[in-house]
Formats: C-alpha cells, sequence, structure tokens
C-alpha cells in the first residue's frame, strides 16, 4: 500500500519566528526527511508514499525553504528542527538527510541527542562543509555569477548539474527529476532578494565533535555524485561511533530521487536493522 500524496496536505507549526512548514503521513515510529538546500519537502515525494504505511513519516521544509517562512532574525536551522520535532511531538526520531539537511541531521544528533534515535546522510558531512574539488567549485562559481548577474534561468541550469555530477550530462538525468529541481530551486529563489541579511547562524566545531555521536548512522551515497561529496560523507563515517556507507548505482547528488527502489530498499534495511 502506498499514500495518495494529493491528499496530503502542506501544513505548518508556529514558533516564535513564523511558520515552519511540512508534510505527515503514516504512523508508527518517526521518519523525518530533510531535504537539501533550495529544493523543498517535494524532493521526498517517493519516500513518503514508500514509508508512511509502517512509519510516522514527516518532510519539513527548511526555514526559508518551500512553504516556510523566511527568518526575520538571527536562527539556527539545527534549532528550528528541534522546535518541530519536540512541537509535534516526534522524538526520538530517525533524521534522513540530503545535503543541506544531512548537515542538519548530524547538528541536531551533537546539539540535541536525546531527539535522534539514527541518522542516513546523503551527500553530506557536517554542517561545515569541504569544497575543493575543481569541477564543484565551478559549479558553485556558475551559480554565483548568475545570482549576481540576475540570471535566474542560468543560476538554474547551473543547480541542476548537481543532479547529473561530474561525469553525466544534465540530458542525460530523468527530465522529471530536472523538472522539480528547477521548481523547487527557483520557487526558493522567489522567497528571497539580493539584499536580504542572512540570518542563519551556523553550529561551529563539528568535525571535532561527530566522534562523539553514538547513534547508528548509514550514509546512503549516489555512486556518481561528486569527489567532495563522497569524501565528506566517507569521513562523516570514519569518525563517528557506528557508522557504514552504501552506494546507489545510476544516480548521483539525488539518489532518492534518480534512483529511488535503490534507495528506499537500503533505507528499509537499515530501518529493520534498527528494529
Amino acid at each position: 500500500m502506498t499514500v495518495d500524496l494529493t491528499s496530503l496536505p502542506v501544513r505548518s507549526l508556529r514558533t516564535t519566528d513564523g511558520r515552519l512548514a511540512y508534510r505527515e503521513a503514516g504512523s508508527g515510529a518517526p521518519l523525518v526527511l530533510l531535504h537539501g538546500g533550495f529544493t523543498d519537502h517535494r524532493m521526498w515525494e517517493e519516500q513518503l508514499r514508500a514509508f508512511a504505511p509502517g512509519h510516522r513519516v514527516i518532510a519539513w521544509d527548511a526555514r526559508g525553504h518551500g512553504a516556510s517562512d523566511n527568518a526575520t532574525r538571527p536562527f539556527r536551522q539545527v534549532d528550528d528542527l528541534a522546535a518541530l520535532l519536540r512541537g509535534l511531538d516526534a522524538a526520538p526520531a530517525v533524521l534522513v538527510g540530503l545535503c543541506m539537511g544531512g548537515g542538519i541531521a548530524v547538528d541536531c544528533a551533537l546539539e540535541y541527542p536525546e531527539l535522534v534515535r539514527a541518522l542516513v546522510i546523503s551527500g553530506a558531512g557536517t554542517s561545515e562543509p569541504v569544497f575543493e574539488d575543481r569541477w564543484v567549485l565551478e559549479v558553485i562559481a556558475a551559480q554565483n555569477g548568475a545570482l549576481a548577474a540576475g540570471d535566474l534561468a542560468g543560476w538554474a541550469d547551473a543547480f541542476v548539474r548537481w543532479a547529473a555530477g561530474p561525469h553525466r550530462d544534465p540530458a542525460d538525468v530523468d527530465p522529471e527529476v530536472v523538472r522539480l529541481l528547477r521548481e523547487t530551486g527557483l520557487g526558493t529563489l522567489s522567497k528571497h532578494t539580493p539584499d536580504e541579511p542572512d540570518h542563519h547562524v551556523p553550529v561551529t566545531e563539528t568535525w571535532e565533535r561527530v566522534a562523539g555521536i553514538e547513534v547508528p548512522l548509514i550514509a546512503i551515497n549516489g555512486a556518481l555524485d561528486s569527489a567532495d561529496h563522497l569524501a565528506m560523507a566517507a569521513r562523516l563515517v570514519e569518525l563517528v561511533q557506528d557508522g557504514r556507507t552504501v552506494s546507489v548505482p545510476d544516480a548521483a547528488h539525488y539518489p532518492n530521487m534518480e534512483n529511488p527502489a535503490r534507495f528506499n530498499a537500503e533505507l528499509a534495511a537499515f530501518l529493520e536493522k534498527l528494529g
């Protein structure tokens, strides 16, 4: 049995700094899905369908993304996540995070360990990323250059290169995946202005602290992701007390979207092992 997402409303939790949007389906142990930067909860549609039978699945929009409010004062994403988990009585939860979402999940295990049952990360290390690969720096420069020129279409063209990875062209990626990434990315971008203050406050010394993470952690990476993203995930797995890695073939930075059957199988096996 799968969930009919057309009847699943976008809800919101009011915090001291506005609303955090989310969708929720199913019942059972909480499984919380944390999207990548510039996207929103819709990147997890295949996982909402697959895991709501048997799990309470919650997919949020991080502050400033999707349907969530923008920040109006200094905030930490990890504090927003803690407020969501507590406000929805959804802890301890298995946190599943991709890229930015993976960093937020790790931050939560560092700052609020009592709220975390296990971690699933994809294409991420901590919220303090290390970018040094030539291809990665080229894509980042293309995104920043397009933004500075006010070229939103050019920014979207650069953004979807993450889906292809360094070994393919975006034309090689499922057009529906590319369409949704462009739509969510441009949607989030439209919520902001070039002169908007950056209110985000980072969590610090994350790499120095991750050795203290005791909950089980698995990295489910796209085999075709960039060298930097794979290296950060590998480093995290080596540093935590109970970590391992699996690879999803025929996928780059968004394996849950490109190869959902394999991603879901790996996630299901991890959840079954948790009991």
